[in-house]
Order: C-alpha cells, then structure tokens, then sequence
C-alpha cells in the first residue's frame, strides 16, 4: 500500500538522516518510509485520544480539585 503523503523523497531523505545513526545499521529507503509511517499513526493515535478527552463531559478541569477532608492522611 503506498501512501503519497509518506513517499516524499525530502521526508525520506530526513527520516534516514535522523533514524539512522540510532539504529546503527544502514537503512533503506523502505526502512525509513515504514519509520515514518509509523511516526505519524503514533501522533494521529495520540491526537486522537487527545480530541475525545478534551469531548468528554466529565473532563471538565475549570474547577479546582479540592480534598473532601481537607485534612492529610498518613499511615503511621
């Protein structure tokens, strides 16, 4: 399956320039449009969830969280 948006020689060419020296092998040019299709499904995944929390009612944070016993607890 290719991917146009991934098959850019420039993100390629970047892709192997940065992934390179910390895998310490050489890679292909397969190697590196797989590293950066995988790059991106990561951040689309993480914006993703990121999108639902910020949908939920219940994670309404503009109220401050406050103790019900305003008191600490330690187990001693």
């Amino acid at each position: 399956m290719k991917h146009t948006h991934l098959s850019s020689n420039s993100l390629i060419d970047r892709t192997r320039h940065v992934w390179q020296p910390r895998t310490g092998r050489q890679l292909s040019r397969e190697d590196a449009r797989q590293i950066a299709e995988n790059a991106t499904g990561f951040f689309a995944v993480l914006a993703e969830w990121s999108r639902a929390e910020m949908r939920l009612p219940g994670n309404d944070q503009s109220q401050p969280i406050t103790a019900v016993n305003k008191e600490a607890r330690h187990g001693r």
